[in-house]
């Protein structure tokens, strides 16, 4: 049976691999609940939290309460442990876990050319987040393509998620929205810029073959300054555009005039 030190020790090794993709030890804190004082006293060993507590803490990262007595590797908080064993080794090993430092949390910016009217573009905004060693994307479709389509234009019929995986080279991200049958297949690698964010890749939907419809497009992603200012921004021109009102580093990578291959 082990010692109440050696319990505090795990599960404070335990902790700190779980944040270690959190940019901010206060922000994780403060989402969580708990004070941050009593967090640094479980990060460090020096106590462990009571049952409702460890409850918190475990739903959050989506791991169990043998975080008290098992220790973490680094990548045990991926995705693999959540996927079944018949596809675990073969989509999330330990090369899938997205790190931070590949595709950063945060706000992005993305630009390709519309499904619904391949003579307009359409830009977006995504949010990336991480929990359990997991990547995720957020976003919403805008009002306007949901309009044309006759679909529900509230807020809970516009969202979509996804899943991000690392690649051997890039990342690779299914998307839905909730309660629906078509997903898109994403995919982008990063390209050389200035401040070194953006991400070059393509679209593609799944939707049958047919005449004239587009079902596979370039793709943009563009990792934006993390401040509210420029988060709403952002925001506030999501929307369908034409070729010459796009940003023009987005136009450029797009590259409109040339089919995708």
């Amino acid at each position: 049976m082990k010692k109440p030190s050696e319990i505090r020790t795990v599960f404070g090794n335990n902790l700190r691999i779980l944040s270690k993709d959190f940019a901010s030890i206060t922000g994780l804190a403060h989402d969580l609940g708990i004070n941050r004082t009593q967090f640094n006293r479980y990060l460090s060993g020096e106590s462990f939290p009571r049952p409702d507590i460890l409850a918190i803490i475990c739903d959050f990262f989506k791991v169990d309460a043998r975080i008290l007595l098992e220790p973490l590797s680094d990548d045990a908080n991926g995705a693999a442990d959540q996927l079944d064993p018949f596809l675990s080794e073969f989509f999330m090993n330990s090369g899938g876990i997205l790190s931070e430092q590949t595709f950063p949390s945060g706000f992005y910016r993305f630009s390709r050319r519309s499904f619904i009217d391949p003579d307009l573009f359409v830009i977006g905004l995504v949010y990336v987040s991480r929990n359990g060693g997991n990547t995720y994307l957020k976003g919403y479709e805008t009002k306007k393509a949901m309009c044309i389509q006759h679909l529900p234009t509230q807020p809970e019929y516009r969202e979509f998620r996804g899943l991000m995986m690392q690649q051997e080279e890039g990342i690779a991200f299914m998307a839905s929205r909730k309660n629906t049958m078509t997903a898109s297949f994403n995919y982008l690698n990063r390209v050389t810029s200035f401040h070194n964010n953006f991400w070059l890749g393509y679209t593609t939907r799944t939707v049958p073959e047919g005449a004239g419809a587009l079902r596979t497009t370039r793709l943009v992603y563009e990792h934006i300054p993390q401040t509210t200012s420029a988060v709403l921004d952002a925001a506030r021109n999501t929307g369908f555009y034409k070729v010459d009102q796009l940003e023009p580093f987005h136009r450029r990578l797009l590259r409109p005039e040339e089919p995708f291959t």
